[in-house]
């Protein structure tokens, strides 16, 4: 064995103030790349955990211009059902809306409107409009024999699907409407745009979209099982990217299969390879054809592989070399954990990373899929990692649902625990971006990429650390 080489933290540094022709804080471009295609307004990527990411966080953040990895520890069903969620959450046409056959039992309709949480446009089986159904078809109706005919609303006012933004603008202020169907010339459904999507389009002008103008989503598979198929469903679905998800990404098991999931995505969908910690992985990945690479082998919060196995790499450090090589093949980097400061943020994008994955900071959050609780009057919501003991049991019990799971053969690496409930994602969100853009001024940078031409950074001792955080003061 060679000498151990040093290896350091985000907490072991900092990074050298330099000057600065910034005029506002305001003024930086957080603009990035998390793959080789696809581009974010905000470096900001939430973990494919599932008390992390699921539909509602992935909308809320792809809405503030980041992205959610959908996570994979789900049936195929429901993740390209999640995936589906996101798609459908705005654009300017929804190319297939939800739909109904007026001869459908009204209570089978109400149903479906009650899953789905939206209105059916009303087609005969030639695909032609005659009618849309609505809550206010349906509030004080109670006989569950009637068919959708009986009560859908036949007046509408529809366009063609060459309408432009303005002018869909325009028809929903004249006719006072919420929703304006798209027809061909021969009336049949081609698409659907709602007043509702050009609100939100309005209120969100940062959004990461794809382009159909739809919010952008990744989701995650793994390596053995039903993970082809998986992959499948999920680019079926219109997931604009596919993670690989495995806690060693530089194995003999991520370079299958990336061979296998390129065969399904070919040029259409980018793949994100994973957890890796060298500059030998992050070329390895790339020449067997991931798009981008996440980096971070023992950094999380909820992780504890270090501990278990005695493996690892500091994440600064990690994120250091990893970059290094990435740069010279033209492929971004993601750094996978061990973000706890907005300063995290900075250094890790100084040290050469793209964008960041947060999972803890974000599972206290409303939109996090996780389980709120009460401890001693303050609001928490659970939180662990995909290699702790209960994810292996339920990721057991999906894969083999059949056989009694054998808790003495798990080895867990990854803890169950709680954080504090933070309220909406916004305000969470918020203050880690103004962090950065304040960090940003004080390198003089005025993009990411200047971040890692510009970042110098110093170690510090633990009188360091101490005096960077708030000292000898009582803090209320």
């Amino acid at each position: 064995m060679k000498d151990p080489l040093l290896a350091l933290s985000y907490d072991d540094v900092l990074l050298v103030p330099r000057f600065s022709s910034v005029r506002s804080r305001k003024d930086p471009c957080t603009a990035t790349q998390l793959t080789v295609h696809i581009k974010l307004e905000i470096p900001i990527v939430s973990a494919n955990m599932d008390t992390v990411t699921e539909s509602r966080m992935a909308i809320a953040l792809a809405r503030l211009g980041g992205i959610g990895i959908i996570h994979r520890f789900m049936s195929v069903e429901r993740e390209v059902e999640e995936v589906l969620k996101v798609k459908r959450a705005e654009a300017f046409v929804i190319d297939d809306p939800y739909t109904v056959e007026p001869e459908t039992l009204l209570t089978e309709a109400r149903a479906r409107m009650q899953h789905l949480g939206a209105a059916l446009l009303v087609v005969d089986r030639k695909h032609t409009l005659v009618g849309i159904l609505t809550n206010r078809d349906i509030e004080f109706v109670r006989d569950g024999l009637l068919c959708v005919k009986d009560v859908m609303t036949t007046r509408l006012i529809t366009a063609s699907r060459k309408i432009s933004m303005s002018g869909a603008e325009e028809m929903f202020k004249l006719h006072k409407i919420e929703k304006l169907p798209l027809v061909d010339a021969k009336g049949k459904l081609v698409g659907l745009i709602t007043k509702k999507d050009i609100v939100t389009r309005m209120r969100n002008p940062h959004a990461a979209k794809d382009n159909k103008g739809r919010l952008l989503v990744g989701a995650a598979v793994g390596v053995v099982g039903d993970y082809v198929a998986r992959t499948k469903a999920l680019v079926d679905a219109g997931v604009d990217c596919i993670v690989i998800d495995i806690a060693h990404g530089h194995s003999i098991m991520m370079k299958e299969a990336i061979a296998k999931i390129k065969k399904i995505t070919g040029h259409s969908v980018d793949i994100i390879a994973g957890n890796i910690a060298t500059a030998e992985g992050v070329r390895d990945v790339v020449a067997w054809g991931a798009h981008a690479v996440k980096v971070g082998i023992g950094p999380g919060a909820a992780c504890t592989t270090r501990i278990m196995t005695g493996v690892g790499v500091p994440q600064f450090s990690a994120v250091l070399q990893c970059a290094k090589m990435a740069k010279r093949l033209g492929i971004p980097v993601i750094a996978d954990g061990g973000i706890k400061y907005s300063g995290d943020i900075t250094k890790a994008l100084a040290a050469g990373a793209e964008s960041v994955m947060i999972g803890s900071m974000f599972a206290g959050t409303d939109e996090s899929p996780g389980v709120e609780i009460v401890k001693n009057g303050a609001r928490y919501k659970r939180y662990r990692g995909m290699a702790s003991l209960g994810a292996n049991v339920d990721k057991n019990e999906l894969l083999n649902p059949q056989q009694t799971t054998d808790y003495q053969s798990i080895t867990p690496e990854g803890v169950e625990a709680t954080v504090p409930y933070k309220g909406s994602l916004g305000a969470t969100v918020a203050p880690l971006m103004g962090g950065l853009r304040s960090g940003m001024s004080y390198l003089g940078a005025m993009t990411i990429k200047e971040m890692s031409q510009k970042g110098e950074y110093v170690r510090i001792t633990q009188a360091g650390i101490r005096e960077s955080n708030s000292h000898d003061i009582d803090v209320k």
